[in-house]
């Protein structure tokens, strides 16, 4: 009994973080990495998309404080 309480205990955690990292390297070598064009032009997109955000919430933010002038009279 006592020897199937040892055998079903985990590794120490040494081990176990070695175990993991190792898996995690093999993992990154079967990963397909994306060319330097393709990064660029991802980039490019998500600065365009963020920027274009970015206008439209300070439109908003500006109506609205505008429309807040207009409705309580602060800005005369």
């Amino acid at each position: 009994m006592a020897n199937q309480k040892d055998s079903s205990k985990k590794p120490n955690f040494l081990v176990r973080m070695g175990r993991r990292i190792k898996e995690t390297f093999s993992e990154l070598k079967r990963v397909t990495w994306p060319t330097f064009p393709k990064v660029v032009k991802a980039t490019c997109v998500v600065l365009v998309v963020v920027l274009a955000f970015t206008l439209v919430v300070t439109g908003i933010n500006y109506g609205l404080q505008k429309l807040l002038e207009l409705v309580t009279n602060i800005g005369k």
